[in-house]
């Protein structure tokens, strides 16, 4: 089946696929998975993060990168994110007391959040796995390959959004009116921000599942969970600030709970996209074999 036929098929029958999508989901265990990959996104964040600005530090001051960090936790927990900076930031006025052993250990655990999504993505993607397998020397380098691009993501946003700032103070004339630029930097980053995300989520889709997949499928799934996200996490926002009991219930502890818990939404949204783009890719071969998504 083609790109074309597969979108016609998903067009004519959208409950359809988007009730496979959610049994196949239940049926992969996904909350379980989900919340397997916030418990070590959560032991991840942090050490990755101080171990990238202890790097880019070295060529960039550190308050533009903590503020390009800032903009970063944001998108992925959104209510803590200061929290996290904070934490980030002792570390960082610290770090050359670590050493090498505790850098080593550092890099160790910077890689649990990937390894396990990686091993959530083969359980979504089982039909690939059941085909063949990825070396196990592929699955150690790929997350030091996404904590580099993550550096260097990080190292061109601050530039852009250092060249951004001075818009602020500047105006433009145009048919004899003149507007001012205050808050074009904002949006801007902003966007940035959103497209930086819908590319790492599509690179996700293209290399943590075992084998090739069509760009064009991993920019859905990226364009999906993206959208889904945004949507999420102003939810959470929301919530966490108005309705939730989260701090009368944990106390000290209710940070902690409280970036748990939008790791928690982020890997679900994240693991659903997954889902939609194995369901896209089982749609022809699966009416072939006479099992089709008439169920």
């Amino acid at each position: 089946m083609t790109f074309i036929s597969r979108a016609r098929f998903v067009l004519d029958n959208p409950w359809q696929f988007v009730k496979r999508v959610i049994v196949g989901f239940s049926a992969n265990q996904g909350f379980l998975l989900s919340g397997a990959v916030a418990y070590y996104t959560l032991l991840t964040i942090v050490p990755m993060f101080a171990l990238i600005l202890a790097g880019l530090s070295q060529v960039q001051e550190t308050q533009p990168l903590l503020d390009t960090l800032r903009e970063y936790l944001v998108l992925i927990a959104p209510s803590q994110a200061d929290a996290l900076i904070d934490q980030i930031s002792a570390f960082q006025q610290n770090w050359k007391v670590v050493g090498v052993t505790g850098i080593i250990i550092l890099l160790f655990f910077s890689s649990f959040a990937f390894t396990s999504l990686e091993n959530a993505m083969s359980v979504i993607f089982f039909h690939r796995v059941a085909i063949k397998r990825r070396h196990f020397l592929i699955s150690a380098i790929i997350p030091y390959c996404y904590i580099l691009l993550l550096a260097i993501g990080m190292l061109l946003v601050s530039i852009v959004s250092g060249s951004l700032h001075s818009l602020d103070a500047k105006s433009l004339t145009m048919m004899g009116q003149q507007w001012s630029l205050s808050g074009v930097e904002t949006v801007l980053v902003y966007l940035l921000g959103i497209t930086g995300e819908v590319l790492l989520l599509t690179s996700i889709y293209l290399v943590m599942p075992v084998g090739r997949l069509s760009l064009r499928h991993a920019l859905i799934g990226g364009m999906t969970a993206a959208l889904l996200w945004e949507l999420t996490r102003h939810v959470l926002v929301w919530y966490f600030s108005t309705l939730s009991l989260v701090n009368v219930v944990y106390g000290t502890f209710a940070t902690v709970i409280i970036i748990l818990l939008s790791l928690e939404a982020a890997a679900i949204i994240l693991l659903l996209g997954a889902q939609v783009i194995a369901e896209y890719e089982r749609i022809g071969k699966e009416s072939e074999t006479g099992h089709g998504l008439q169920t």
